[in-house]
């Protein structure tokens, strides 16, 4: 599942800045309340007795399918978004984050409930309507080039395309670095939030906790980004950056002892809080240093990377916990994000992350 979503982030950053940011978010949007449509439509002409789970399978796969280039058509809108609005780009980005790790504390329990009192058919109407609430919202947005590219800057083609969006990344000092330091910790990380998490709570029969740890860290996340939007214009970037890496490091190192659940949501939420900052900065650096014609391709390049980190850890933490123990497995993965923020603090490329805006306004700072 990990490759196709690589190469779904990829080739959406290629369609972006080929077809135009407002046009493929209209059209993912369209495709995608159109396969959770097809659900509850199916159940009233032929009988909910016609769904099943191959349908759905199918219809969720078509849903999700649209979904990076979506997000990636949306994500580089925001700095023109950000000047209509005369907000700058740090509060953009990190509003846009909170918003984003919001809908991901609030979507499941709202989900629940509408699923508890309307039943699950009728709750795909819902979403379908959001998507379409989406698509309306897009639709109305007019923003300075959002529409089709002029031909001469348009890729060439699919594979070229997408070369040019890596070598750039690549070649960019800045972004290369981000660009490793998010693959590695991400890889050393989610193995954590998936694997080890799920399986101490388990053997301790409470899985329900897992809920509310994962929940510490996503308002963490929120407090972090918002937090950020108030503090920019005082705090250095490579600060931020450094701080984040090095505080995530000690926070999963103290993890790793499994003290009380209270010490454990604390250090959840203070993980949050810290790495809060880092997307809205990852945004900004993207924003500023990519040209426009390129903006859709970079933005689709760093977010594979932080998809094709999964599972590089997660191969190696089942079979390690199951043969070293948990605290030994959350050690092993603790130790190196904390090393990476050590090694990153005297890294020359990261004092980069301050310098003035290249090719995007910030109308705000």
């Amino acid at each position: 599942m990990t490759l196709p979503l690589v190469l779904a982030t990829l080739i959406a950053g290629t369609a972006v800045d080929f077809f135009g940011r407002r046009r493929v978010s209209l059209v993912c949007d369209w495709l995608s309340g159109a396969a959770v449509t097809a659900v509850p439509l199916t159940a009233w002409i032929f009988g909910a007795a016609a769904i099943d789970v191959a349908e759905l399978a199918v219809l969720a796969f078509c849903a999700a399918a649209f979904d990076p280039a979506g997000m990636t058509a949306r994500q580089s809108m925001l700095p023109e978004a950000a000047a209509r609005a005369g907000w700058s780009l740090d509060r953009t980005n990190s509003s846009y984050e909170a918003m984003l790790n919001l809908a991901f504390i609030v979507g499941p329990g709202l989900g629940g409930l509408l699923i508890a009192t309307l039943g699950g058919i009728n709750t795909m109407w819902v979403t379908a309507g959001c998507f379409a609430l989406s698509f309306l919202a897009i639709g109305a947005l007019r923003l300075e080039g959002a529409g089709k590219p002029p031909r001469a800057t348009r890729p060439v083609g699919l594979v070229t395309g997408i070369a040019e969006g890596v070598r750039f990344v690549w070649n960019l000092r800045v972004l290369r670095t981000l660009g490793l330091i998010d693959l590695a910790v991400t890889a050393l990380y989610l193995p954590m939030e998936s694997v080890l998490f799920p399986k101490y709570f388990a053997d301790q029969h409470q899985p329900a906790q897992l809920g509310w740890a994962l929940m510490a860290l996503a308002l963490g996340g929120v407090a972090g980004a918002l937090g950020y939007a108030v503090l920019s214009a005082r705090l250095r970037r490579r600060t931020a950056v450094l701080t984040a890496t090095l505080t995530f490091g000690a926070t999963t190192a103290g993890i790793a002892v499994l003290p009380p659940l209270p010490v454990i949501l604390g250090l959840c939420a203070v993980t949050g809080v810290v790495y809060g900052p880092i997307q809205p900065i990852y945004n900004f650096v993207m924003q500023t240093r990519a040209p426009h014609h390129l903006r859709g391709r970079v933005v689709g390049v760093m977010a594979g990377l932080t998809y094709a980190a999964g599972p590089l850890g997660l191969l190696v933490a089942g079979p390690l916990a199951d043969a070293a123990g948990l605290k030994a497995t959350f050690l092993t993965l603790a130790v190196p994000i904390l090393a990476i923020g050590v090694v990153a603090c005297g890294l020359p490329s990261l004092r980069e992350l301050d310098r003035a805006p290249q090719f995007a306004d910030d109308p705000g700072a």
